[in-house]
């Protein structure tokens, strides 16, 4: 039986231990962890105690519950979602992590055919671009690419981004109403592995995002992610209707 440590909750003292094997890389992803009943016996605890320090760590991203087979250690690579827009800065601060980034471009420019086609505008129009690196812990995971419709916020290069992303500004000043997203997967120019701080071989993953707001084109953004560092993932609720046929899929 592990000894009790003073001044610690005995479910504090099991994710503690649980955290600390997984950390070292003793309890490797898809190890299954000892279950509630060997937990409680090997900390002296209830069930019910050993139940809740799993289930916190399940809920922090650290461990995955499979009905019927057990718990396991998760993939900690952090997963975006592909079906919203969400502030890159909360999700990391949601992992308990810290939020850091480096702001490399803010500028006006002339567009560029290409820009001028994704944001509805003529070629040469003026548009805003920004070129920021976001970091978790301090290590880069996102490299965000983003061109501004000048009509949609005036004051976009005014902005401190060091202190509130793109996404959070352009939330308050620009409403989403629309959003359109095309996922690809890319090798990072010398720039981009640069910034990102990986290889020049190691495989990104590409978001091409436009969003609208006030019934024009509000924004084009490229995100680029390592993919050792990162995953995309979403959920639809599916929705039952009272005559829908079972499915044979």
């Amino acid at each position: 039986m592990v000894e009790p440590v003073p001044h610690i909750a005995p479910y504090a003292r099991i994710k503690r231990h649980v955290m600390a094997r997984i950390e070292s890389g003793e309890w490797q992803i898809a190890t299954r962890v000892p279950s509630e009943n060997q937990l409680a016996a090997e900390f002296g605890v209830s069930r019910m105690t050993a139940r809740r320090a799993l289930l916190d760590l399940a809920q922090e991203g650290w461990l995955v519950r499979s009905q019927g087979l057990g718990t396991f250690v998760a993939d900690r690579k952090p997963v975006m979602s592909m079906l919203e827009v969400r502030n890159i800065a909360d999700e990391i601060a949601e992992r308990g992590h810290s939020y850091g980034c480096r702001v490399m471009k803010l500028e006006a420019l002339r567009a560029s055919e290409t820009i001028a086609m994704y944001l509805g505008l003529m070629p040469e129009a003026r548009v805003f671009h920004s070129t920021i690196v976001h970091m978790d812990n301090g290590v880069p995971v996102q490299l965000e690419d983003r061109f501004v419709n000048p009509a949609v916020a005036p004051k976009y290069l005014q902005h401190d981004f060091s202190r509130e992303t793109p996404n959070a500004y352009l939330s308050r000043v620009a409403p989403l109403e629309a959003i359109e997203h095309v996922i690809e997967a890319v090798s990072p120019t010398t720039a981009m592995a640069r910034a990102l701080q990986v290889d020049a071989s190691a495989p990104c993953l590409q978001i091409n995002r436009r969003t609208w707001s006030a019934g024009r084109v509000a924004t084009y953004a490229r995100l680029v992610h390592p993919g050792s560092r990162y995953r995309l993932g979403g959920q639809l609720p599916v929705v039952h209707t009272p005559h829908a046929k079972r499915s044979t899929r």
